[in-house]
């Protein structure tokens, strides 16, 4: 998962700090995240982050719903 959050944001052209503030979610959370250093997300985590990205859910978990 964390691995499509970060491809996703380069995809979009944002930093994480861009992405930290435009989700709510903190840039060392998403770092944690896209590092795979995080234990895990919650939903709420989650569509917050799709919701920035402009995207969903099922996009960040699954590449072939892009």
């Amino acid at each position: 998962m964390g691995y499509r959050i970060k491809e996703v944001r380069e995809e979009k052209r944002m930093t994480q700090e861009e992405l930290a503030a435009k989700s709510g979610i903190s840039r060392t959370t998403i770092s944690g995240l896209e590092n795979g250093t995080a234990r895990s997300a919650s939903t709420k985590t989650l569509l917050k982050i799709a919701a920035a990205l402009e995207t969903t859910v099922d996009c960040i978990f699954f590449a072939d719903s892009v």
